[in-house]
């Protein structure tokens, strides 16, 4: 858990608003560029506590445009809105002038080549230029090229060296005069001891782009080459060495990716228009894994992985302090600590941490975790990371800061804790009065000591002593104090200077000084445990000192580490115990690494011992276990690293560590190392006659942050802001500490001191398995948990006579009569092996006991027995196990063991044989992990198909398509998806599976639903058919939905409109269908022909009814005039004609042709009924109006025998 120290940057008077800022990639320097209105522009350079560097300053009568930092040299590139360029060098000042004849306009590129041998400046007219730079970051001559591309520069990128080249023809070819060559050799020879290889190259060719959207290749040999266009601006580019790929985005955030030849072709490989808002104040960063993130002043950041095709989007939390509606401008990655920053328009920095895990099928997810926000003042509208990755600089509308991370402090002495909560408060907690104070204070706080009644708190240069009175603390004393290490001992406090301890008063009054010799070296380290002071140096000497006269008293001698330990580097971290007799110590090697040894010195006997965490034992082994026992223990602590260590307040024997697995980064300061996943904790006891003994491991409880002290009968834990505490109970700001029981003394936490101590030797002898006295030690004891460590020490020893009481005491009654029962066995074996199947054991007794359980057929208990076999376990017991309950018919719990023996197939097998449902927990279980041992890659994606086979013919289409998705096969998803008849997982499938098959699936899908009269689910078929290009299915879905126009609206117009499109999508897929599309074309050509003359006779009506009358006539003449234009709407058209103008008795003929043509149809449908009435009443005679609802009735019936015809 961290908290940060903000610094604000101590800019002169005249500097004015800070417009830009750039930290060194490798120096803590920070560079800002000011504008002042009365003076103009100005540059500085400042420190990483924000200390001004005064001889690099810079001001000039303009704006500053652009700042960019040399890679590995104190050396700034400044770019002015004149065209103006310099070059500031750090700390002296000097500062050179690029030739004023280079640039007129506005500078709007600086970059450096990756060694920084080469700088590419660039301008807002479109002049490029690119200028060496030598060893000594001195610039040479004049420009080695310069070309005038018309348009505003906008961005570049160097091109990644290909595989470095061998060094002598490198240098062969700069002794014959290739200049490209000896500019290289030298600076691979300059840079030697600066960590770059001699055979490392450095790329000379990159990319430039221009404001209308055009990049260019640039090579080695000054040769510039148009590569690519796209729409609009570019504004970052990002090139994929391991997929030769260059991916750009434009000022409208359209992404485009290309691969690129090595001749330099160019071929477009996707587009997408990403989310959010575009524009030129948009904030890009591209991370070195291809993930793309932009800020773009919304509620979101949004996050593109280009290598995976995967895109999503952070929000802020309003339960860690942001506010609603709070927006964010800005962002940038840190790469070191997988840190993302974000500032936003309340003044907050947002930091997630990017944490990677694995599921339960070995999937890797990336999950980000949201911390507590940094506040600053104004609207934040830049941040950066430092080159040290605990900086970030911010600027907002009101300032320049820089964040420092400072790893939050903590301590645990007498039942008192105090945590640290923010940059200027504590949390303190006192357990004996069950009291808790939050502390503020004026000062930053970087370290903090408690006891019983004194807090003391130092701020880097002065130490502030307080004393608690209730829930309240008053000053007692403040002194100037620069010591590294600070710890306290009753009214004393301890403090270092070169070569000696300072014990001084609460005033700061030095009243006695602990020496050591110049070999010795300077105390760094301090730690106080019981009255006794363990000391640490420079030189890796260490010294107890005895706390309990009036003056410290040094005990034994000064050990010299070094001699004891090879490859010692410096120590980490130096304890010693309650009685002063055993000092421990964490150390980092010679070569930097921390070392996965825990180390225990013996001052009395002057031996060192160690417990190697790496191979999970120490140096002798384990004794004290049995060897499954010992297998199991280094099992679990092996290839593990100590990250933190505590010994008993009380109990000199009682030792804690906690560990984490050795690949994880030790050196991150984002989080105390104790924060991170994973972390294991591993209790010892320490004794001389029976050295180091394994006593307890568990793994740290997810809801806390790290162990903070070792007091029997608890561990003391610091929580996690926001998390659980006690049971369940959201803890609050103030209460940051929580306890946990050890493991002997659950129950039994609020027990008497000779209870406690009587259950340390319980646990003690039960380590050492002297059962006899541990069975002394608790005879009066009542605890059921004590009890039950006994009887499973019991099972260890064999002694199955202690064991009976054991579980009398428990009362454990089944447990005692199983017990009764297998005494009856000849052997003792056997008896062992039930009394370890009735505890739940299997800790080397599982063959035993199955071995009995087979042999007399005791189902229950081979139930019983099964229920704790697991992966580990042997796969001929697990197989021998499956097949007995198969014999029984408990067939799922014989397909559970089959899967834990990795048996899938025969699982699945058994499935299908006997007709299990494969449920979605079952079918997990029998989903292979990627990458796994047990199976190729091509088998595991046959298992998987074969169980969304199963799925399929049980009908449970939903589980199918996810495990056929899982093999890959998204053909036989999208079809099992189909059977669900889920429409919206349909639609959603589709989308993300961009398969023009799935596609066209989806589409045929919907087309039997009612699209008709659903808007969405006709535009999701156009649109699908669309993208799955099948240009000739969404015509003749044009073509339906022209009829539907015509049959239930009579909207020829909307129908004309229809079978326009479809005719333009046939004239697409006229390539692809050849001879059939042409005459489909022709067909919809005239169709369409005949739908616009009706139309226009419709339109013609008022003013030409004769004209309309003669283009009906001659519509009727048309042999094929159905489908396109229905024949009753054509006569209807002429029948209402005629009776509005009184000619009824045409009207009448034209009646009569009509149904005479169509002898069933529905009247009413194509005449009004007021027409029909008036026809009616002049000829005399009733006509059969028929049933209104069924439209075309004799028409469809024709229709639909065709189509059955076709069909069959």
């Amino acid at each position: 858990m961290a908290v940060y120290f903000d610094h604000r940057i101590e800019a002169p008077d005249s500097s004015g608003e800070a417009v830009l800022i750039a930290w060194h990639s490798s120096l803590c320097v920070l560079a800002v560029g000011s504008v002042n209105a009365s003076t103009r522009g100005s540059v500085d350079l400042y420190l990483q506590q924000g200390e001004h560097v005064k001889l690099c300053h810079v001001e000039r009568g303009f704006n500053p445009s652009l700042l960019q930092w040399h890679p590995t040299k104190p050396l700034l590139a400044v770019g002015w809105e004149t065209g103006e360029t310099l070059l500031l060098s750090h700390p002296s000042g000097e500062h050179t002038p690029l030739p004023a004849n280079t640039h007129a306009s506005c500078i709007t590129l600086l970059e450096w080549s990756s060694n920084g041998s080469r700088l590419v400046t660039g301008d807002q007219a479109g002049v490029m230029a690119v200028w060496r730079v030598d060893a000594r970051g001195k610039l040479q001559g004049s420009p080695l090229i310069k070309h005038d591309y018309g348009k505003p520069l906008t961005c570049c990128i160097f091109r990644p060296a290909p595989p470095a080249e061998d060094v002598t023809m490198l240098a062969r070819a700069a002794v014959s005069g290739d200049e490209t060559a000896l500019d290289m050799f030298n600076w691979k020879k300059s840079n030697k001891r600066g960590g770059f290889a001699l055979g490392s190259q450095e790329g000379l060719s990159f990319y430039i782009s221009t404001a209308d959207g055009n990049v260019f290749s640039v090579d080695d040999q000054a040769r510039s080459v148009a590569l690519l266009s796209v729409e609009s601006a570019v504004q970052k580019m990002w090139y994929s060495k391991r997929r030769a790929v260059l991916a750009v985005v434009t000022d409208s955030l359209l992404l485009s990716q290309f691969s690129v030849g090595p001749e330099g072709f160019t071929q477009e490989i996707s587009k997408v228009k990403l989310s959010g808002r575009g524009g030129q104040h948009t904030g890009i960063v591209w991370t070195e894994d291809g993930l793309l993130i932009t800020a773009s002043g919304e509620q979101h950041i949004r996050l593109w992985d280009v290598e995976l095709d995967d895109h999503y989007a952070l929000s802020l939390d309003e339960s860690l302090g942001f506010e609603k509606g709070e927006l964010l401008n800005c962002v940038s990655f840190c790469t070191f600590k997988n840190a993302l920053a974000a500032g936003t328009s309340r003044g907050r920095v947002a930091l997630w941490h990017m944490v990677t895990m694995n599921d339960q099928k070995g999937d890797t997810k990336t999950q980000w975790k949201l911390q507590t926000p940094a506040e600053v003042e104004g609207n934040i509208s830049q941040l950066q990371w430092g080159s040290s990755s605990h900086l970030l600089a911010v600027r907002s509308s009101s300032c320049v800061l820089i964040l420092s991370e400072h790893v939050m402090c903590s301590h645990y002495s007498q039942q008192v804790a105090a945590v640290q909560l923010a940059p200027a408060q504590l949390s303190l907690a006192n357990f004996n009065t069950n009291t808790h104070i939050t502390f503020h204070t004026d000062t930053h706080i970087r370290a903090v000591q408690v006891t019983r009644d004194m807090v003391a708190v130092w701020n880097g240069k002065y130490i502030t002593v307080s004393e608690s009175s209730g829930q309240t603390l008053h000053s007692t004393g403040s002194f100037q104090c620069e010591s590294p290490a600070l710890a306290v001992h009753e009214e004393n406090i301890y403090t270092v200077e070169p070569n000696r301890v300072q014990i001084r008063t609460p005033q700061g009054t030095v009243k006695q000084l602990l020496v050591f010799s110049e070999a010795e070296g300077n105390p760094t380290l301090l730690s106080v445990c019981g009255s006794y002071l363990a000391v640490g140096t420079d030189t890796s000497h260490v010294r107890v000192f005895d706390l309990t006269r009036r003056e410290a008293k040094p005990v034994g001698i000064t050990k010299n580490l070094a001699e004891l330990i090879p490859d010692l580097g410096a120590l980490r971290s130096v304890k010693c115990n309650a009685s002063g007799s055993q000092m421990s110590f964490v150390i980092t090697q010679v070569n930097g690494r921390p070392d996965n040894k825990m180390y225990f010195y013996d001052i009395e006997l002057d031996t060192l011992s160690y417990f190697d965490f790496f191979t999970g034992r120490p140096a002798s082994s384990l004794t004290q276990l049995e060897d499954s026992q010992r297998m199991r223990c280094e099992g679990e602590l092996s290839a593990r690293c100590p990250i933190s260590q505590f010994w008993d307040e009380n109990e000199p024997r009682l030792f804690v560590c906690e560990t984490v697995p050795v690949n994880f980064d030790l050196h991150s300061s984002s989080q105390s190392q104790a924060e991170k996943e994973d972390v294991l904790v591993v209790t010892f006891f320490m004794t001389q006659e029976h050295g180091l003994l394994l006593q307890d491991s568990q793994p740290k409880p997810a809801t806390l942050l790290s162990l903070l002290a070792l007091d029997t009968p608890y561990y003391y834990y610091i929580c996690k802001l926001g998390e659980s505490g006690e049971q369940g109970e959201v803890v609050s700001t103030p209460q940051m500490v929580v306890r946990r029981a050890l493991r002997d003394f659950v129950g039994l936490e609020g027990c008497e001191k000779p209870t406690r101590d009587a259950m340390l030797n319980f646990s003690f002898y039960l380590t050492i398995g002297d059962m006899d006295e541990a069975f002394k030690a608790i005879k009066l004891i009542k605890s059921e948990a004590v009890w039950e460590n006994m009887a499973r020490m019991c099972v260890k020893s064999r002694r199955l006579d202690v064991a009976r009481v054991c579980l009398g005491n428990m009362g454990n009654a089944r447990a005692a009569r199983a017990l009764r029962d297998a005494e009856k066995e000849p052997e003792v074996d056997a008896q062992v092996a039930v009394l370890a199947t009735q505890l739940g054991m299997l800790a080397g007794h599982v063959s035993k006991a199955l071995e009995l359980a087979f042999a007399t057929e005791q189902f229950g208990a081979l139930q019983l027995i099964a229920e704790d076999l697991n992966d580990r376990s042997d796969p001929a017991l697990l197989t021998r196990c499956s097949d007995f309950f198969i014999k029984h018919a408990q067939y799922q719990k014989a397909v559970e063991l089959l899967v834990t023996a990795k048996k899938y197939n025969e699982a699945l097998q058994l499935c299908l044989d006997q007709s299990l449902t494969i449920t979605d927990d079952l079918a997990e279980k029998l989903t292979v992990p990627r990458d796994t041992a047990h199976l190729s890659e091509s088998g595991r994606k046959e298992l998987l198909e074969k169980i969304a086979d199963c799925c399929m013919r049980q009908g449970n289409y939903h589980l199918a398509t996810k495990k056929y998705t899982q093999a890959g096969n998204k053909i036989k998803a999208m079809r099992a998806l189909l059977k669900s008849g889920d429409t919206e997982k349909i639609i959603f499938f589709a989308g993300v599976s961009r398969q023009k098959e799935i596609y066209i699936m989806a589409a045929n899908y919907l087309q039997s639903l009612d699209w008709r009269n659903d808007a969405e689910i006709m535009k999701n078929i156009i649109g699908f058919y669309s993208k799955g290009r099948a240009l000739d299915l969404l015509a003749g879905f044009y073509e339906a939905c022209s009829e539907v126009e015509i049959d239930d609206y009579q909207n020829y117009e909307k129908a004309y409109g229809a079978l326009t499109e479809a005719c333009k999508c046939l004239s697409k897929a006229k390539g692809h269908s050849g001879d059939e599309t042409d005459a489909r074309i022709l067909v919809l050509t005239h169709r369409l022909d005949l739908i616009k003359r009706f139309i226009q006779s419709q339109r013609m009506h008022k003013e030409d009814p004769g004209e309309a009358v003669r283009v009906c006539e001659s519509l009727l003449e048309e042999k094929d005039l159905d489908p396109a234009v229905r024949v009753g709407d054509v006569y209807g058209f002429l029948v209402e004609h005629y009776c509005q103008h009184g000619n009824f008795q045409q009207a009448w003929s034209k009646l009569e042709d009509l149904r005479s043509a169509r002898p069933n149809i529905n009247l009413s449908l194509y005449v009004s009924q007021s027409s029909l009435q008036a026809l009616q009443k002049a000829a005399g005679i009733r006509l059969p109006y028929g049933d209104t609802t069924n439209k075309h009735a004799g028409e469809d019936e024709e229709e639909v025998e065709e189509d059955e015809n076709i069909n069959h």
